[in-house]
């Protein structure tokens, strides 16, 4: 049991102390607390209890990064670490059938990688990976209730994946239905782990897609940072990197300092009070496609979404000339607005120490520095969108028009952040390289 208190002003307090009951009483006993300070978190968080094992999973912090430990719920409070990486975080717990039973955890180097407890599923795991070579990424998704028969999905970059049903019993693997397959037949681009030198020396990883049957040079290209920020990039397949590539698109994905994954250091005080460092290593991305000859520097442009949206239009604040069109989906424009849209939330307090105070709110949004920004920008947003106000883009689109910048703004009626709707994202798609194509002078496709 999780109590969070209420302030007096109504918003959430910065602590939220986590109780448990032993398996013979009624009484409650405190397990710890979790504190919150903006985006970071300080102590352990509990995630799924194992009522076979009377213990509870839950990430805490070690050496700088995220690691996975169980605590013994006897009394004891015996804390006891499960699994760590010395590079990167481990995020995620592996959970099966009706109960949620725990079998395993993850992490993401270049690629999401599976730890199993279960030395059953630990078995099975290895075996489909032989059974299934060309989709690698193989997750359990859900099992009958005595877990005899397992649904599970597997993909690939290359891939969008394919849901299988396997049966213990009879060893039988079959396939139920694949996740796009209207891209049965389209050839779809591998995507490369790559890392890249930002300018002050840090080694940046990032994901580069080429276009099928290029040569990698001379390219037009995409730079696409992450949403989030509290966020990461992974391998396997990505609909909107996949859509450029086979635009003839190349586009790299970076993990940016203020990403998550990589422990505190690399977080530093995230994408908004560090927001210099996080949009110089995107800015560091374009220089690098240039410098290896991957990106024509005449036809470089930036695509984002969500922070992602604001990282493209704030690379151009930073520095003017490297992007020559930019295209942000549902973006953060102004950091005090956004600050603002939270204030009716019960999370204020939480968005107010993560966006901060001082000149870096004003320096940091793009909307008060609309005047720096030469390439054209296309922007798209949805009316009902709670995770980021419609506002944010009204407000840029304003000030860029203000400023004399080329501008043009799709608002789509009664969608959320995700504009997950079967004719927005088409319309938004084709709106997008159509733009591109315009601003880097490209033939028509």
């Amino acid at each position: 049991m999780g109590i969070r208190p209420r302030l007096h002003s109504g918003y959430d307090g910065d602590t939220i102390s986590y109780r448990y009951r032993k398996a013979d009483s009624h009484d409650w006993l405190p397990l710890g607390t979790l504190k919150f300070t903006g985006s970071k978190t300080t102590g352990f968080n509990p995630y799924a209890v194992d009522r076979d094992r009377n213990l509870v999973y839950g990430f805490d912090a070690k050496d700088g990064r995220q690691a996975l430990y169980a605590i013994a719920l006897d009394g004891s409070l015996t804390k006891t670490l499960v699994l760590d990486h010395p590079d990167v975080d481990v995020d995620d717990l592996i959970r099966i059938g009706r109960q949620n039973r725990v079998v395993g955890a993850s992490f993401v180097t270049d690629k999401r990688q599976s730890a199993f407890f279960d030395p059953t599923l630990k078995a099975l795991a290895a075996s489909l990976s032989r059974a299934l070579p060309g989709l690698p990424l193989v997750t359990f998704v859900d099992a009958s209730a005595d877990e005899s028969k397992l649904l599970l999905f597997a993909g690939s970059d290359v891939d969008p994946g394919h849901f299988y049903l396997y049966d213990k019993a009879t060893r039988h693997l079959g396939e139920v239905l694949p996740a796009r397959g209207a891209l049965a037949t389209t050839t779809l681009a591998q995507v490369k782990p790559i890392t890249f030198t930002a300018t002050d020396g840090t080694q940046i990883p990032a994901y580069l897609t080429l276009p099928p049957g290029s040569d990698g040079k001379g390219l037009p290209t995409i730079v696409m940072p992450h949403g989030g920020p509290e966020a990461r990039d992974e391998w396997g397949f990505d609909w909107l990197s996949q859509f450029f590539a086979n635009r003839g698109y190349a586009v790299l994905q970076p993990n940016f300092r203020g990403s998550t994954g990589y422990g505190e250091a690399w977080f530093k005080d995230n994408g908004y009070k560090s927001w210099r460092v996080a949009i110089g290593d995107v800015n560091d991305g374009g220089r690098w496609l240039v410098k290896q000859g991957i990106a024509d520097p005449a036809r470089l442009a930036i695509v984002g979404w969500s922070y992602g949206g604001y990282a493209a239009l704030q690379s151009a604040v930073l520095d003017p000339a490297l992007f020559k069109a930019i295209v942000a989906v549902a973006p953060v424009t102004d950091l005090e607005t956004r600050r603002q849209e939270r204030h009716d939330y019960t999370d204020f307090a939480e968005e107010d120490a993560r966006i901060g105070k001082g000149p870096h709110v004003r320096e940091g949004s793009p909307a008060q520095n609309a005047a720096r920004i030469t390439a054209p920008v296309l922007l798209f947003h949805g009316d009902r969108d709670q995770n980021v106000g419609v506002g944010e883009s009204r407000l840029m689109a304003s000030r860029l028009r203000a400023a004399g910048k080329q501008v043009d703004y799709v608002e789509f009626h009664g969608l959320d952040h995700q504009l997950d709707d079967s004719d927005a994202r088409p319309q938004l798609l084709d709106k997008a390289d159509a733009f591109l194509r315009t601003a880097l002078k490209l033939p028509a496709k």
